[in-house]
Formats: structure tokens, sequence, C-alpha cells
């Protein structure tokens, strides 16, 4: 199964990883550690709740205008 990892650095450093698909989540100290570790809960998510595609997610960016 394809699914979608989305990371944001982390403030304390390295990075958070998350799958929207499953709501997921999990951290590491490099991009590589992250994913591996996103794709290990992604694993023990599917195990407990087997999921039902729908299809691929579409992901895009958006702006807001920021006001100071």
């Amino acid at each position: 199964m394809l699914f979608t990892a989305v990371l944001l650095p982390a403030s304390e450093g390295g990075f958070t990883a998350l799958n929207p698909e499953t709501g997921s989540t999990s951290q590491g100290e490099t991009v590589e550690e992250a994913l591996a570790n996103l794709r290990e809960a992604t694993e023990l998510f599917i195990e407990e709740f087997p999921l039902v595609t729908t299809g691929q997610p579409l992901v895009t960016t958006f702006e807001v205008v920021a006001h100071a």
C-alpha cells in the first residue's frame, strides 16, 4: 500500500512525521529515521485497524495572508 508522509522540522531538532490517512505520527533525528519510524507506526496501526482505501490523496499547498 502507498501512503502519504508529511515531515515537519521539530523545534528541538530532527523531524516529526505524520501520515494523514491513518493519523499516525512519529519522529526521528533524520528524514530517513523519521520515515522508518512512521512506517513502523503506520504498519502497527493498520494491523489493528484495517483500512478501506478510497484512492490516493491529493496533496497541495495554499497561501494565507499573515496579519502582523
